[in-house]
């Protein structure tokens, strides 16, 4: 495979990445009890969050900590765990998928919460549950070319007010079974934040390496999961059909053999379903992929840092770490990193 599909970079590296857990835990117990006199209208059981998701909890912020509060939090932790003083930042980037707002962009209220600098360019970057993979790749080229020296990419989840949404549909008298499966996603979401801090590797000793990588697109099933802050629609058969079918062409085509034994593999985490059907389709050993959504649910953009920031606490130096995401649309992206 050759192009703009896959890329490799000189002098790129991970300095910091930090995670920040919402407060507030919603188990799928506590859902499924709101939804009781739904399950008993539809002849429905409960559990099913739990058994074919594999989601026990999630989190969510206090109503007064919004998705800009949420990603600047993150942004400051980055910022302070790499040693990296603010007025070093020439880019900031915010990947939210949820956002209070069509303008101005998330970025410009991080930018200012966490005193940057007016050279900083910053903006939003947008691309479904990939969107921060899409940011540091981003972050990579412009290192690479000597624009910037550092860049700051930023992730503020939240999920009250969708899942607030869903839990009323279906409890209207005229939701149906069916209702259930086409808004389960939005059920399994969580709240969360993530920030990684990118720079040179040359410049920043202890930092972590990002290789190489590669992006692949489907859009021919743009239509499967459309959703915003009111409510999610999916077809999650369907989806995880096409996903994985999509990730495997990509992984036949990329370097598989090499990437076959990598001592870390930080999978975007939507349910259990997904992540087992992605291992097994790739062949890869579960023991190596660490799981966040049994706890966290399924944090969009933020869930491969947040991820990621997990599997930090354990790695060791030159463990190579594959960060690999399917976003709605479909994209797929992996990322190969030398811890």
């Amino acid at each position: 495979m050759s192009g703009n599909a896959q890329f490799d970079f000189d002098d790129v590296a991970v300095v910091s990445v930090a995670r920040c857990e919402a407060p507030i835990t919603v188990t799928s117990a506590e859902i499924d009890e709101l939804l009781a006199p739904f399950y008993a209208r539809v002849d429905s059981q409960p559990g099913l969050l739990v058994a074919l998701a594999g989601i026990e909890e999630r989190r969510q912020w206090s109503k007064d900590v919004s998705f800009i509060d949420a990603a600047a939090l993150a942004g400051e932790k980055a910022l302070t765990e790499a040693g990296v003083d603010a007025s070093q930042i020439g880019l900031i980037v915010d990947t939210s998928v949820c956002r209070d707002r069509l303008e101005p962009s998330s970025a410009v209220t991080v930018h200012h919460l966490l005193g940057l600098p007016s050279t900083c360019m910053n903006y939003d970057l947008s691309n479904a549950c990939l969107g921060f993979v899409n940011a540091m790749h981003l972050a990579g080229c412009m290192i690479e070319s000597g624009q910037i020296d550092y860049a700051l990419i930023v992730d503020g989840e939240g999920t009250r007010e969708i899942q607030d949404n869903t839990i009323a549909s279906l409890l209207d008298e005229g939701s149906s079974g069916a209702d259930l499966f086409s808004n389960f996603a939005s059920l399994t979401l969580g709240s969360g934040s993530a920030a990684m801090v990118v720079g040179r590797q040359s410049d920043n000793p202890g930092s972590h390496r990002v290789v190489r990588g590669f992006f692949r697109a489907e859009t021919t099933h743009h239509d499967l999961c459309v959703g915003g802050l009111e409510s999610m629609r999916t077809d999650t058969r369907a989806l995880l059909e096409a996903g994985t079918s999509l990730a495997k062409r990509a992984w036949d085509d990329a370097d598989k053999d090499d990437w076959a034994n990598m001592d870390c593999y930080v999978i975007h985490q939507v349910s259990q379903v997904h992540t087992a059907a992605m291992i097994d389709v790739l062949g890869i050993d579960p023991e190596k992929a660490p799981l966040t959504f049994p706890k966290f649910g399924n944090m969009g953009p933020a869930a491969i840092p947040f991820t990621l920031a997990v599997a930090a606490e354990t790695l060791q130096h030159d463990d190579r770490v594959l960060c690999m995401g399917i976003g709605s649309g479909l994209n797929v992206a992996t990322l190969e990193i030398c811890w």
